[in-house]
């Protein structure tokens, strides 16, 4: 079983990169804005954390990447570092999608999430999660929505974490009124410990993926053809 997990989030302008032991948690954390500069900032940040870790790449024993959805260059940048150094050191690695690790900050809540995250074109994707019988299940597909078209489809009170910006707030808030809380920004912020942890999990439950056939995740919206 993984000791020590390497995880990679480049989904969008927060990108994110942790070592993580299931035994202690996170090893070390780091999480910035880039300004969608991913290829030059994410191979030094992984160099570096590893090596203030005394950690050499070979004693990696999996890796956890962000899979989307989120910005089209930033997926293939991070999922082409991660199936790079699962080829090259013959480790495993398992693809997360991005609002998993969004929602995962607030499991502890014991009513609905909606995980967001910013899609641009005054569009957010998003996706609810339950907690059922004690245990969280996703409750909706990964959906590309205009915000108004989510709220028409909220019914019950519930817990908003992501990238939420004032007009999202604003238009969630007219639309919801009292069903609406929302995550505080710092509980908000997608974090790659997050990521490495739910890594973990499905290395436990289920076994690496296929490295060759992982993809990025993407949404389309059906208004806008193929």
């Amino acid at each position: 079983m993984a000791q020590t997990v390497l995880a990679i989030d480049t989904a969008t302008e927060v990108a994110g990169v942790a070592l993580y032991d299931p035994a202690t948690g996170p090893r070390a954390e780091s999480t910035w804005h880039t300004s969608m500069n991913h290829t030059v900032e994410l191979m030094p940040t992984v160099v570096q954390m590893l090596e203030r870790q005394g950690i050499a790449a070979e004693r990696l024993d999996a890796l956890a990447v962000a899979l989307g959805p989120g910005s089209f260059t930033g997926l293939r940048i991070g999922l082409s570092v991660a199936k790079g150094l699962s080829f090259s050191l013959g480790i495993p690695i398992v693809g997360i999608p991005t609002l998993d690790v969004v929602a995962y900050a607030h499991y502890e809540q014991d009513f609905p999430i909606c995980a967001i995250i910013q899609a641009g074109r005054g569009r957010i994707c998003a996706a609810s999660y339950e907690k059922r019988g004690g245990k969280w299940q996703q409750t909706t597909d990964y959906r590309l929505v205009a915000v108004q078209e989510l709220a028409s489809r909220i019914d019950s009170q519930t817990l908003f974490c992501g990238e939420i910006d004032t007009s999202v707030r604003r238009e969630l808030e007219e639309k919801l009124g009292s069903l609406v809380t929302i995550a505080s920004p710092a509980s908000s912020l997608r974090r790659a410990g997050y990521l490495a942890e739910l890594g973990w999990r499905q290395l436990r439950a289920r076994g690496g993926d296929d490295v060759a056939s992982l993809e990025p995740l993407y949404l389309h919206h059906p208004g806008d053809g193929d």
